[in-house]
């Protein structure tokens, strides 16, 4: 297991980047200490150590639904370590829209599919 934290809860506007028909669809994650106005628009969850860098080919669980880690952001990994913090967007490929970016490839998020005391986890 690379990384491991439990979902506390979610901002406001959590999901308002969720979009798979527009390049829009990507949720933000943090610890759960985050700024306020940033934590309104994230995912938040517990502090958790990263014990191996996140890598193309890793399995990212994001409550109960699985998603294939098909690239990773220069900075992703940093901010991750010291902040929580990273964007997951849902559109596969090979390279990072942005460098604090997690491409994922897999089934797509709702809302609905999210709660409070899932896992959110790297291996």
């Amino acid at each position: 297991m690379k990384y491991s934290a439990k979902i506390t809860g979610f901002g406001p506007e959590a999901f308002e980047f969720l979009s798979p028909e527009i390049d829009l669809n990507f949720v933000i994650i943090f610890n759960e200490d985050a700024p306020p106005e940033l934590a309104e628009l994230s995912i938040l969850h517990t502090k958790a150590e990263l014990k191996e860098t996140p890598a193309a080919g890793d399995t990212l669980k994001l409550g109960s639904n699985i998603y294939k880690i098909t690239a990773v952001g220069t900075e992703a990994p940093h901010t991750l370590a010291t902040l929580g913090h990273c964007t997951l967007a849902f559109g596969g490929g090979k390279e990072a829209y942005r460098p604090g970016c997690i491409m994922l490839e897999g089934p797509a998020l709702t809302q609905a599919s999210l709660k409070a005391g899932d896992v959110i986890e790297i291996f």
